[in-house]
Order: structure tokens, then C-alpha cells, then sequence
């Protein structure tokens, strides 16, 4: 409760922000408003306790509840990098060398471009390789003959 300014006179109640904030915590719980909430009765997950500290915690469970994919969120150059990783087995549905050689090009392309970005920060630029488009070629003929597909 807030002090008199002058003896004898009394203060007036002003509430807390916190009996406030309390105030319509206690209406809403009284409404039902938290009733059925997802993951009630159980535990928050409140990030690791025994390991590191990650301040990225929050995210990080934030997508694994939500089952999200947090590619998008990468730098190109990594998107390209983990395209990359894919190859020759990310080629195994397609069915011709044009398509396969389309594919290649069009990644080695976007390698391209992106090396044409400036660099953020003082940081050195993030680079991802092109490919052999030949060796690739010659990967994925292989893997169609050892699928037993006719070529």
C-alpha cells in the first residue's frame, strides 16, 4: 500500500500490477480457460537441466513438438551443401540422363548464384561446391544397373 504524502492523510488502495495480473489469472482458471490445454498434467520441458546450457532450448523443442523442419532457416549455402550430401541417391526415381544432367545443372547454377551474394558480416563467405556432373552421371548409370532397371 502506497505512504501518505501528509501525516494524518490517508493513502489511497491502488492495486499492484501484480495482484492485477493475479486477479485475471484467478478469473480465467475459475472460467475454465486452462482446462484441456495441450500437455496438461504434464511437466514443461524447461530445456536440459544436467547438460550445457543452450540459449536456443526454447526453439529447438519448439520444432521437435511442432514436428517442423528448420531448413529453411539455414544459410543457402548449407541448404546446397545437404542437397549435395543427397547425391547420386536423391537421382534414383528419375528415369533419363537428361533429366538427371537437368538436375545437376540446375544445382551447380544455384551454387553459382549464390557465390555472387555478398558476404554478411565481417564473416568469410559460406561456400558450397558444384558437382561432377559427369561422375554423378556415371554414379547414378551404375546404381540403375544394380536396381536391375533397364536403361
Amino acid at each position: 500500500m502506497a505512504q501518505p504524502s501528509e501525516p494524518g492523510r490517508r493513502a489511497a488502495y491502488r492495486p499492484t500490477q501484480e495482484s492485477w495480473v493475479e486477479r485475471l489469472i484467478s478469473e480465467a482458471i475459475e472460467r475454465g480457460e486452462f482446462d484441456h490445454l495441450p500437455g496438461a498434467g504434464r511437466p514443461l520441458d524447461l530445456g536440459p537441466i544436467d547438460g550445457p546450457a543452450d540459449p536456443d532450448w526454447w526453439i529447438r523443442a519448439k520444432l521437435r513438438r511442432e514436428n517442423l523442419d528448420a531448413s529453411g532457416a539455414l544459410p543457402t549455402a548449407l541448404l546446397l551443401r545437404k542437397e549435395a550430401e543427397g547425391f547420386p541417391e536423391s537421382l534414383r526415381d528419375l528415369t533419363t540422363e537428361a533429366q538427371v544432367r537437368e538436375v545437376l545443372e540446375d544445382y551447380n547454377r544455384r551454387v553459382k548464384l549464390d557465390r555472387l551474394r555478398p558476404a554478411v558480416g565481417g564473416l568469410p563467405p559460406l561456400l558450397a561446391r558444384m558437382v561432377d556432373v559427369e561422375s554423378l552421371l556415371t554414379q547414378w548409370r551404375a546404381m540403375r544397373q544394380g536396381d536391375g532397371r533397364p536403361d
